[in-house]
């Protein structure tokens, strides 16, 4: 996730997530320097790519060699999740995106972490190489 630090620089932060009905769900730390640059200004982009695939069309002609892949970029501002409830059906989003498991958050977990959400405003990808 891109967003602008406090000071106005640019600040990249890989990050877990989980998506469901065009919404892209977050977590993290309460305190800090994202949630300070967050809250500062919301705008964020985040990436997502697969599918990469180193080729050459010859392995001796370093200008040959380049990557398959296929991105998505997606634009929106960070919403905070303030409500217990909606912070446990966004961290049981963001868990489905990884394990079929069924989990539960005991309440100084839910109380300690934040949790944002980003509605997707503008959506844009790409497919190089495929």
């Amino acid at each position: 996730m891109a967003m602008v630090d406090t000071e106005g620089s640019p600040y990249v932060v890989p990050m877990n997530f989980g998506f469901s009905k065009g919404v892209v769900y977050l977590h993290g730390a309460r305190h800090g320097k994202k949630i300070n640059s967050l809250t500062k200004n919301p705008s964020v982009c985040i990436n997502f790519s697969t599918d990469h695939l180193l080729r050459y069309q010859n392995e001796e002609v370093a200008c040959s060699w380049s990557m398959k892949y296929r991105s998505v970029m997606v634009y929106g501002k960070a919403e905070f999740i303030n409500s217990l409830e909606d912070k446990i059906a966004a961290l049981h989003i963001i868990m489905s995106q990884y394990s079929d498991k069924a989990f539960t958050f005991n309440p100084p977990s839910i109380r300690e972490v934040n949790v944002w959400k980003i509605r997707i405003e503008k959506i844009e990808g790409r497919a190089f190489g495929y």
